[in-house]
């Protein structure tokens, strides 16, 4: 599978989704009639309650549905590929990256005629990106309902890789974090004053995770975005001729692993980075034993919200982009448009096909949008002058402990259809979500403010340069397009990890007067052996840019 539709698939969920015909098409005031749906997302949450959660109650009210979840072991692509084998398909499925497997295996229904003619919600906010959702240029079907993909998104507080302890900033006065260097330098200041922890146990400069797919995330990818490049999986697009080659060919790249090769001689690199596994990293940074960080806010988010559960907000992380050069502007914010792709699909076995569109077009219905985000009226919000506003109480829960308020509360457990994005306001005023500037300011601990005040910004996203300040990608993100199963793409990801995981580590522990010798050979590698994907990826990019009519 290409790298990152499997690198964002984190788990699979298998869920049972009981529903009934109320919000679906039954008349009003009768009681639900339960059809039940099984589903299958590729997708974790470890918050999900079974239901049990206060806005679960209030979807079970109105519309019947109730879910229990079975969270699947393995790969995602493999049970992904099972499935399609199997012929035995859950009602629903969310496969993300692998969802041209099951259109391949002629598992999916077109919902093209069911969304025009019983899904009036999803159509509205689609709007004009309708024909983004059709899965190629020659296959014009609608598989999937894109759920990765929120429409009209602004990233007030876009995430970016490199972190930093507020706890070391505050001790050497808050310095600027602009490259590399900056980003080593508060790392081995602090490592050199406290070389070890309160409880005696040796302090760690920085720590990577190599476990998996995840790999991708902590290894791989800060590559790109040390550079200037934005995230398009295991691609360079070249954004004037379109063509794609494995982003490690940029000499640019070369450079930011030479640094982590430079981070590992000097003994800032935490030597258990390539074979610790996914808890024991996330231990570690829920100790607070890890000064620096690189990796996806999502990926390390159990542990951070330990740590703010805890108090200790100075073990918390400040958020940088930091590159190779200071010339260098970090892409972080650079558009995509709406980039489709993955999705939930309704699945050839479905017996009630029109019921479950409507039950996903009540989730897309602004009633939907803000009982998920939200939460219930009087108990998680309150009206003030017409404005939705959160009480002290529930925010002091929600900023406090998130994972045990989601759990509790069901807010955010329940993003299963097309949704708007941060920044879109319904039709009394009030944003859909509650992420927009003051909510997340608010949402910020005490060591955070104190830190973001010294950089004189309100948002750790000011530090970075803004989206208006980029040229729009116009092929949205390469790792969004869904591959047919015959498609020798597929091999490609599998033969270049095979290649990646043996040489970049071997490059990054080895001696630094042998690093350019062992990155020659990685890339010589790479190009004997996977040369004929790059132009197969090329027509994948431009049969994408013909569907949104790009190009001719």
């Amino acid at each position: 599978m290409n790298r990152i539709r499997t690198a964002r698939s984190a788990a699979l969920a298998l869920l049972t989704v009981s529903l009934s015909a109320a919000g679906t098409g039954t008349a009003q005031g009768t009681a639900p009639k339960p059809v039940t749906f099984t589903a299958f997302f590729a997708d974790p949450n470890a918050n999900w309650n079974g239901m049990q959660d206060d806005v679960g109650k209030v979807i079970t009210a109105k519309t019947g549905v109730t879910v229990k979840a079975e969270f699947a072991v393995g790969s995602p692509d493999e049970k992904i590929n099972l499935i399609a084998a199997s012929g035995q398909y859950p009602d629903l499925i969310s496969p993300k990256g692998a969802g041209g497997v099951l259109v391949d295996a002629g598992a999916m229904l077109d919902l093209t005629d069911l969304i025009n003619k019983h899904a009036p919600n999803i159509k509205r906010v689609i709007g004009k990106e309708f024909d983004r959702m059709r899965f190629s240029s020659k296959d014009r079907g609608i598989y999937f309902i894109p759920t990765n993909d929120a429409i009209n998104q602004t990233y007030f507080d876009t995430d970016a890789w490199f972190k930093l302890q507020l706890g070391a900033l505050k001790e050497q006065k808050y310095p600027q974090v602009r490259t590399l260097k900056d980003f080593e330098k508060v790392i081995a200041t602090y490592v050199k004053a406290h070389p070890k922890t309160a409880d005696g146990r040796p302090t760690i400069g920085l720590s990577l995770l190599a476990d998996d797919w995840r790999f991708l995330i902590s290894v791989t990818n800060p590559a790109f975005w040390a550079t200037g490049g934005s995230d398009d999986g295991e691609w360079y697009i070249d954004p004037k001729t379109y063509k794609a080659q494995p982003h490690f060919f940029r000499p640019e790249e070369r450079e930011y692993f030479r640094w982590l090769n430079h981070m590992n001689a000097v003994g800032l690199l935490d030597p258990e980075s390539f074979t610790q596994k996914y808890d024991q990293y996330l231990a570690k940074i829920a100790s607070g034993r890890v000064v620096g960080l690189i990796d996806a806010g999502w990926q390390i988010g159990d542990a951070v919200n330990s740590l703010k559960a805890a108090g200790k907000y100075d073990q918390m992380y400040g958020r940088f982009g930091a590159t190779t050069k200071p010339s260098i502007r970090p892409a972080y914010n650079q558009p995509t448009g709406f980039v489709g792709g993955w999705g939930i699909g309704i699945t050839k076995a479905c017996k009630d096909p029109v019921a479950a569109i409507k039950f996903l077009d009540y989730l897309a219905s602004p009633e939907g949008q803000v009982l998920k985000n939200w939460g219930v009226q009087g108990k998680h919000y309150t009206l003030q002058g017409g404005r939705r506003v959160i009480p002290a109480a529930v925010l002091k829960q929600k900023n406090g402990n998130p994972a045990a308020f989601q759990r509790t509360t069901g807010i955010g457990n329940y993003n299963i259809s097309i949704r708007y994005g941060d920044g879109v306001k319904d039709s009394t005023g009030n944003y859909y979500t509650t992420t927009y500037p003051e909510q997340i300011i608010d949402a910020y601990t005490p060591a955070e403010k104190a830190a973001l005040s010294a950089y004189k910004v309100k948002l750790w996203n000011d530090l970075l340069p803004k989206a208006s300040t980029f040229q729009p990608k116009a092929w949205g993100a390469a790792w969004s397009i869904q591959v047919a199963q015959d498609n020798p793409l597929n091999e490609f990801f599998t033969k270049e990890q095979d290649i990646a995981r043996k040489a970049i580590p071997k490059m990054i522990l080895g001696k630094p007067a042998d690093f350019d010798k062992a990155y020659d050979a990685f890339l010589a590698e790479l190009d004997s052996k996977l040369g004929k994907y790059a132009e197969m990826e090329t027509e994948l990019i431009r049969d994408r840019l013909k569907l949104w009519g790009v190009i001719k």
